[in-house]
């Protein structure tokens, strides 16, 4: 697919490299031309400085061609109204960021509709939700939900003293009473597709797939749960901040937001319910901290415009018990690095977006026999779980799963029938009509049909 992508900074730039692994013809716009000259010199990618909104410039990204056409400019604005002029232009489908919070709360809808968008992404939000998540289900340090939350994928970090130490994924599955598929496991920089007899070690990093009715009885018995808690203390006053906490507040729990910019401050305040307090202060003084309660709080959320001040404070949280502890990157490798210095739960906004636009670019892709409907990328990257949409001609219908010669490093997860959530033994089925799940790791699926020899 022809993909153009207006705007490189944070959110454009990983967008550009994603959309370049996936292999798509990819054109980059910028109107700063050190931008264009560090995406030229990194990426495999065409690159052309100058204004989205031109129609000359348009015309030379030959917009009329394009099959995916994505505006991330910091202006929303802008992001409108080149994909606006790109859809008129011959572009197939055009998505936007739009972050102002009034067009999401009473106008996006009617936007999307009068702009003929094909999506508009709001970065900010969808973190928000992906941080309510795991506040929701504390154990994981990520969660992924499938087939309307049908099911979910859990990631857990297994700590010392981890009572699965040791335990083999067979014996796991005899004590516990629910079903689960082990998925894929983190060691070091290498990920697997365990079998039954492999054994679990300190450091780990595992994914679980479960039924969503099960989560919580499949990590009591396993033995790792954690008890959901209900104060958060959020430092960083920053867009995500306020979209947590109101999520937050409307489900009982109580955020508190710590920000040191007295404006950001009352604007927040004027908008957050009464389940949300606003602090004016410095996150980074530990003493302001022990005097809001870190202490005593559930959970803490780093927030700021800058990972090492996240990162940093993270820590501290930690050396103060906090039972949970969130900490989000702007730069892939700064997470990489937190999470080997001993922080399990880094949350990028960057990878959010370029996850949901990777899975909507090969959902266009044609195929006869699947469509792809979600798709995450787990353990670092180095593998993905993609949810297909089972067609009539898949050539893997109505075969035992046992049956199957599946490709080395694949896992078929779970299947959706219906109302009916199937976590998959050799004796199942895929059939047309079928939700079906998929764990790989170093591959880019874009068809069930891939997954045998």
């Amino acid at each position: 697919m022809k993909v153009i992508v207006v705007g490189c900074g944070k959110i454009g730039r990983t967008i550009v490299e994603s959309m370049a692994d996936e292999r798509h013809d990819v054109v980059a716009i910028d109107n700063d031309p050190q931008v264009i000259q560090s995406i030229t010199n990194t990426y495999d990618v065409m690159a052309v400085c100058g204004n989205a909104t031109s129609r000359e410039m348009l015309q030379q990204a030959e917009v009329s061609k394009t099959d995916l056409f994505i505006a991330v400019t910091e202006s929303d604005e802008v992001n409108m109204l080149s994909c606006f002029l790109a859809r008129r232009m011959g572009a197939k489908y055009t998505v936007a960021r739009i972050r102002e919070s009034g067009y999401n709360e009473d106008g996006l809808q009617f936007l999307t509709k009068e702009l003929q968008l094909s999506m508009a992404l709001n970065p900010e939000q969808l973190t928000a939700e992906a941080l309510f998540d795991i506040l929701k289900l504390p154990s994981a340090v990520n969660v992924d939900s499938f087939a309307g939350k049908k099911i979910q994928m859990l990631e857990l970090a297994i700590k010392e003293k981890s009572p699965v130490i040791g335990v083999t994924l067979q014996d796991l599955r005899k004590k516990c009473p629910v079903q689960f598929v082990a998925c894929a496991v983190q060691r070091g920089s290498e990920v697997y597709i365990p079998m039954g007899a492999f054994e679990l070690c300190q450091d780990d990093k595992v994914a679980f797939m479960v039924k969503r009715t099960d989560m919580h009885k499949f990590l009591k018995s396993v033995g790792l749960g954690q008890k959901q808690g209900r104060d958060v203390i959020i430092m960083g006053g920053s867009v995500v901040a306020y979209y947590l906490a109101k999520m937050l507040a409307s489900n009982g729990f109580y955020a508190k937001i710590i920000e040191k910019d007295q404006d950001s401050c009352v604007k927040i305040a004027e908008k957050l319910s009464s389940n949300a307090t606003v602090i004016h202060g410095d996150g980074m003084s530990q003493d302001l901290l022990l005097e809001e309660g870190i202490t005593a709080t559930d959970a803490f959320v780093a927030l700021t415009g800058k990972d090492e001040e996240n990162i940093l404070i993270s820590f501290y949280a930690m050396s103060e018990r906090v039972p949970k502890v969130i900490t989000k990157v702007s730069h892939t490798e700064t997470g990489a690095l937190a999470e080997k210095l001993g922080l399990d739960c880094v949350v990028s906004p960057r990878k959010i977006v370029a996850d949901v636009l990777t899975r909507y670019a090969r959902a266009l892709s044609d195929s006869l026999e699947s469509k792809v409907e979600t798709m995450y990328s787990l353990m670092d990257g180095k593998a993905e779980a993609l949810e297909f949409a089972v067609l009539n001609d898949c050539s893997i219908n109505n075969i035992p799963l046992k049956s199957l010669n599946l490709k080395p490093n694949y896992i078929i997860a779970g299947i959706i029938r219906g109302k009916e959530t199937i976590i998959p033994s050799g004796n199942d089925c895929i059939t047309a009509g079928d939700m079906v799940i998929v764990v790989a790791t170093d591959a880019h699926l874009r068809d069930l049909s891939e997954i045998v020899r």
